[in-house]
């Protein structure tokens, strides 16, 4: 079975990237279960998982990065205008 690509994963919208992480770990979690039971009999399985989990949660917070970055970059567009408008007001 091979890694799944990046590609995939930058594909998927906001929702759809917290169900497959929801997913994976349910996963990990019935792997473990199977393991501790002693019925596991694929345990390539966790690396696939681990990695797959670790795609998903990187892309995950690139996005938040990138909304923060956003709302950092208004804030200060905003602070400049306004600081802006104050000079031009001011009375020399």
């Amino acid at each position: 079975m091979p890694f799944p690509k990046v590609e995939e994963v930058r594909n998927l919208s906001d929702e759809e990237l917290v169900a497959e992480i929801v997913k994976v770990k349910r996963e990990l979690l019935d792997l473990r279960m199977l393991k501790a039971t002693g019925r596991l009999e694929k345990p390539h399985l966790f690396k696939y998982n681990r990695h797959r989990l670790a795609q998903l949660l990187t892309i995950e917070r690139e996005r938040e990065l990138v909304k923060e970055a956003e709302a950092s970059t208004q804030e200060v567009a905003a602070s400049v205008s306004s600081t802006s408008v104050e000079t031009a007001d001011s009375p020399e």
